[in-house]
């Protein structure tokens, strides 16, 4: 028989599938001896059986029961009974951190009877009714589908009618009269009263977060964090604790080290006399965690000494949530914090050096990701004047953008193209479309630990909190700081590491990190950042198995690549040397009347071929050097189609003859039209239809390499045929490459040895690539033209037509351009590598599209056996650390089985 519920007692941290991250943490803290309030947990399977059946799982309420029983036998109190309640929350749990996304309902217990006990036995009316107000606008909102506006416009209604600045002001009298007004808007609104029921309110709640899985806000957290929507969430039942008792009370969140730098310390919030949503709300401003050991001295070292065992327990970050009530301290939640992408790789070396993790460990625990937002510009404080604002530094980087107000203007705007900072007085879990959308958020209110900082930390937004200087006019689009009014539309520039906002656009500079990425040096303030991102790096070369090359098509591209740790080039693009003032000898080629001018225009282009490949092959001396032979259409070369027309049609209407070169070109334009020019006569094709294309480029290859040897160099150049279909068409192409290269090594007296292989980029290739093999001695996944053969998609006009929508309904987690669709292309590579390698076991196989920067995508060339990816040289350092990265997570999958 299927369980649904555990105990604290019961469960562990390892059992987060099923008790869900809050209630798996819960239990591993009871189990170390921690004071945590007692409870019980609704598991996943259950959430996954309610979900798929609209209705309780069988026996999960007769469980339920079971445990509150104990419940209220451990706490000597029943759930909601008239004199002294017991109270609990019911929140939810899934696997993966989701702040905020899914529903929260506390004080469950209340009701027109116990608040009353409540009140007699916490000796604060205000208490009790500040709670059962709470209650009722939680419930009404999350359980029964009340506008949370309506809730809030009651209660600002009454402040204004009571000239009351903040909910603190407000009396038991008024706390009693709000009750009612909810009470009466919940009846109003959904025709049915507030339930008295203290277990028709537990048994509501619990379904009420279990539906909250597949709410929109927590629908988008997941496909924008790669959360399956299959997991569900499990719910956390426990005794209610609270803050907000007096002077003597309060909650906070800490954390064991800095979220956003990795230094190790006391951080986190802390607000006296209030509840935990208060903290993460952002309602009200908080103090540093530190003014917690003046406050209650007792409570705070008791707190230190936990989170020191909760971080060495970990062996990690740890964020944790907690209360003290009247005194005593009450430890509510932890979890392995969210961070910086710039604390993530300082706390893994820190953790290293201090001996709790291992180098090993510390590579898995950063992320390509984390690097490349690392790489990031910074502002160049040193080029503006005095910051219009000041605030907490919540999330690092540098943003700029124009000022709007609310989530719906975000995400029209950035739809359009434009880049936006959202402001918010603080924000809420409905605000989270446009967080996605912004480059930035700035809040007036709120700390490190709010839920504007945790989530933008956990997406990697830049983030100011707590601007208190800003005061934030939502209905007249404008926010206000000392006498400088912003509107809506207006440019500010928001640096996420100072806590700064700059009045228009700030200029930028290159990262601390990427500064040492190209030169091997960096400043002395960026030395621990610099340094620990370097050790990560120099572990991650030192266990990859997967080589990392950069596509680089000028010698300064490659010359770059090189100092970012390249290992040779994956693809050398030769049509983009044929671009600018070569244009010209190509149109002369595609324009010759016969061989000799085709000769001629040849023969012109050689020598600029052979000096580029020159400068590729002495920049990457020593290294391989994969040069792809004239791949687009010859149209490419020639002007506009559409353009040549009018020039042409204009001349006749104005009864001029038309430049001859005009009707010429246009003429040979009309020639080469294709319906559909990415199938058509291009790559392999154009070199076995166009005499002489290959054999030029290969010479210019060949002596490019007799240059460098006689120059005392070790040019290590391959030659790619593209697009490839069938083995004859390798075969004939080949056959050119090597008379070619032996026609040269003849003619100079010095051996040229280079490798030829194939691009596989077409669905039949990689179906037929045990034959292709047969002549290819490398192999080289195109994975951008693959990708499109596979789906069916032109990438130039689908992504703009209709792949948001498809995001947007979850077709997909991730455009499959930007990660490698396993299932679909990944499969076909798959293929392909076991037939090649079955037909020439020393096959070289690697990957040349942008896929091959991608971090899981590395993950996924690593697992299906390829020899090395290729990626922009700006993307190097990426591939290189999640290479490294996917060699230990391969040994950890095999050590599990």
């Amino acid at each position: 028989m299927v369980r649904y519920v555990y105990d604290f007692t019961e469960g562990g941290r390892h059992m987060a599938d099923l008790l869900g991250g809050k209630g798996a943490n819960l239990a591993e803290m009871t189990r170390l001896g921690l004071p945590v309030p007692p409870g019980f947990i609704v598991t996943t399977e259950a959430c996954r059986a309610f979900l798929a059946t609209g209705a309780e799982p069988e026996g999960m309420s007769r469980e339920i029961s079971r445990h509150l029983s104990a419940l209220e036998a451990t706490a000597g109190r029943l759930l909601g009974q008239p004199d002294d309640p017991l109270l609990v929350s019911v929140r939810s749990g899934a696997r993966f951190s989701m702040p905020g996304m899914m529903e929260t309902v506390l004080d469950i217990g209340l009701n027109d009877d116990s608040v009353l006990g409540l009140a007699k036995t916490s000796g604060s009316e205000s208490f009790a009714w500040d709670s059962y107000r709470r209650l009722v606008q939680m419930f009404g909102s999350t359980v029964m589908g009340v506008d949370s506006s309506l809730f809030e416009q009651a209660i600002t209604l009454l402040k204004e009618v009571r000239g009351i600045p903040d909910d603190v002001h407000l009396d038991a009298a008024d706390l009693a009269q709000l009750v009612e007004t909810y009470k009466g808007l919940i009846e109003y609104e959904t025709g049915e009263h507030f339930p008295q029921s203290p277990a028709e309110q537990l048994r509501r709640a619990v379904l009420a977060v279990f539906q909250s899985w597949n709410g929109e806000r927590a629908r988008l957290y997941r496909r924008r964090e790669h959360i399956p929507d299959d997991l569900g969430t499990a719910v956390t039942v426990q005794r209610m604790v609270f803050g907000n008792l007096g002077a003597d009370s309060g909650s906070g969140v800490a954390f064991t080290r800095d979220p956003a730098t990795g230094r190790p310390g006391l951080y986190g919030d802390y607000l006296v006399d209030a509840q935990g949503e208060d903290v993460v709300a952002g309602i009200r401003n908080t103090v540093p965690l530190t003014d917690l050991e003046r406050l209650n001295p007792a409570c705070y070292l008791e707190l230190r000494a936990h989170m020191e065992t909760l971080e060495h327990h970990y062996r990690d970050l740890c964020d944790i949530e907690f209360t003290i009530e009247r005194g005593r301290l009450w430890m509510l939640q932890t979890r392995v914090g969210k961070r910086t992408a710039e604390a993530a790789f300082a706390i893994a070396a820190e953790l290293a050096d201090e001996g709790l993790i291992s180098t090993d460990e510390a590579l898995t625990r950063v992320s390509g990701d984390g690097l490349a937002r690392l790489m990031f510009p910074r502002f160049d404080t040193s080029a503006v004047g005095a910051p219009l604002a000041h605030g907490i530094p919540a999330s690092p980087g540098a943003a700029v953008g124009a000022v709007v107000f609310d989530s719906a203007e975000a995400v029209r705007r950035a739809a359009a193209g434009e880049k936006v900072v959202l402001v918010r007085q603080e924000t809420t879990p409905d605000d989270l479309p446009g967080m996605v959308a912004a480059e930035a958020v700035l809040t007036s209110r709120g700390g490190k630990t709010s839920h504007a900082a945790v989530v933008a930390r956990g997406m990697g937004k830049v983030c100011v909190c707590g601007a208190e200087q800003i005061t934030v006019d939502p209905p007249e689009r404008r926010f206000t700081v000392g006498g400088t009014t912003v509107r809506e539309g207006e440019v500010v520039s928001v640096d996420g590491s100072a806590g700064t906002v700059y009045p228009g656009a700030a200029p930028l500079v290159a990262s601390a990190v990427m500064r040492f990425l190209e030169t091997g040096t960096h400043g002395e303030r960026s030395a621990p950042l610099v340094d620990a991102v370097a050790r990560a790096l120099r572990r991650a070369d030192d266990v990859r198995r997967l080589e990392v090359r950069a596509n680089a098509d000028t010698p300064e591209d490659a010359a770059r690549a090189r100092r970012f740790g390249a290992q040779g080039v994956g693809l050398c693009r030769t049509e983009h040397m044929f671009l600018g003032e070569r244009r010209k000898l190509v149109e002369e080629m595609i324009l010759a009347r016969d061989d000799v001018e085709r000769v001629r225009a040849l023969d012109a282009l050689l020598p600029l071929q052979r000096q580029d490949f020159i400068g590729i092959l002495e920049a990457m001396d020593g290294l391989p050097v994969t040069i792809r032979l004239l791949d687009p259409p010859l149209h490419e070369f020639l002007p506009d189609r559409t353009e040549l027309a009018v020039r042409v049609a204009i001349a006749d209407a104005r009864g001029e003859l038309p430049e001859p070169h005009d009707v010429e070109l246009l003429d040979a334009v009309n020639r080469m039209h294709e319906e559909n020019p990415m199938l058509g006569l291009r790559g392999v094709r154009l070199g076995l239809v166009v005499p002489g294309l290959v054999a030029m480029q290969v010479r210019a290859v060949a002596e490019a390499v007799v240059d460098r040897v006689r120059a005392g160099g070790d040019p290590q150049a391959e030659i790619m045929v593209p697009l490839v279909d069938t083995v004859e068409e390798l075969r004939l192409a080949r056959e050119e490459v090597d008379a070619v290269l032996a026609e040269v090594a003849k003619a100079t007296g010095v051996p040229v040895r280079c490798p030829v292989g194939t691009m596989i980029e077409l669905p039949r290739a990689a179906l037929t690539a045990g034959r292709i093999a047969e002549e290819a001695e490398f192999f080289s996944f195109g994975t951008n033209d693959l990708t499109q053969t596979v789906w069916g998609f032109s990438r130039d006009d689908v992504e703009a037509a209709f792949f948001s929508a498809y995001l947007d309904k979850g077709i997909f987690a991730t455009s499959p351009f930007e990660t490698i669709d396993r299932d679909g292309v990944g499969r076909l590579v798959e293929i392909a590598v076991a037939e090649g390698r079955a037909t020439r076991p020393d096959l070289k196989i690697g990957v040349c599209g942008e896929h091959g920067g991608d971090p899981e995508s590395v993950h996924f060339f690593h697992a299906a056996g390829l020899d090395y990816v290729s990626c922009s040289p700006f993307r190097v350092p990426v591939a290189r650390l999640e290479a490294g990265r996917a060699t230990l997570s391969g040994t950890a999958d095999s050590d599990s089985r």
